[in-house]
């Protein structure tokens, strides 16, 4: 069965943010909240448990996963960012955008696109999601909370808890997400695409005209 976490989503309480940690290093597949809508993640380095999370999902083995960042530090580690890049991510990290960039050789193989070499990454402006990484000390493999054959974002845990209770290891609960999911920017290229609009989608059309 499932642990459930109710964490403040403001004042996330120390002590339970090292559990979760704990758990992620144990090998967990989690539920946690984002700035967009709840989402499932692992650690990054465990291929067993990305690998529940595409059971979970119904995900082949050609789906990418966002790797979740705590700042632009981590992101320039895992992708390659030019100057024009890196002035436009601190403008908008963090935030409710997942962008697809050139991946460096520390990026893990499997989280690339197996042709164009890209990965997708993103600073969620979550200050539960800020303290878990900043304790794990490391990015985390994640998509958004949708169970098949609905597949729409989930908005609060409970909503599935019978559901979440047989696939997962921890539910942190952060209360009320809401279900619009992130924007996708596609930066592999000169210039930036809006690949998928979401959260936030009207700043960026903004941005780029």
């Amino acid at each position: 069965m499932a642990e459930f976490i109710a964490i403040h989503p403001e004042n996330p309480q120390p002590r339970l943010i090292a559990r979760v940690v704990d758990r992620l290093r144990q090998g967990a597949v989690i539920v946690y909240p984002t700035d967009s809508c709840y989402a499932l993640g692992c650690h990054l380095d465990d291929k067993a448990a990305a690998d529940r999370l595409r059971v979970i999902r119904q995900f082949d083995k050609h789906h990418l996963f966002t790797l979740v960042c705590r700042d632009l530090s981590d992101i320039a580690h895992y992708a390659r960012v030019d100057n024009r890049q890196y002035r436009m991510l601190k403008a908008t990290t963090p935030g409710p955008t997942t962008f697809v960039l050139q991946a460096t050789k520390q990026a893990p193989r499997r989280l690339q696109h197996e042709k164009r070499k890209t990965i997708g990454l993103r600073v969620p402006d979550s200050p539960i999601v800020q303290a878990m990484l900043g304790q794990l000390g490391d990015a985390m493999s994640s998509c958004t909370l949708g169970l098949p054959p609905d597949d729409e974002p989930v908005s609060h845990p409970d909503d599935v808890r019978d559901q979440l209770d047989k696939l997962v290891d921890v539910v942190v609960e952060g209360g009320d997400c809401g279900v619009e999911p992130t924007t996708v920017i596609d930066w592999s290229g000169e210039l930036p695409v809006i690949a998928r609009p979401g959260k936030g989608a009207a700043e960026w059309e903004e941005r780029i005209v």
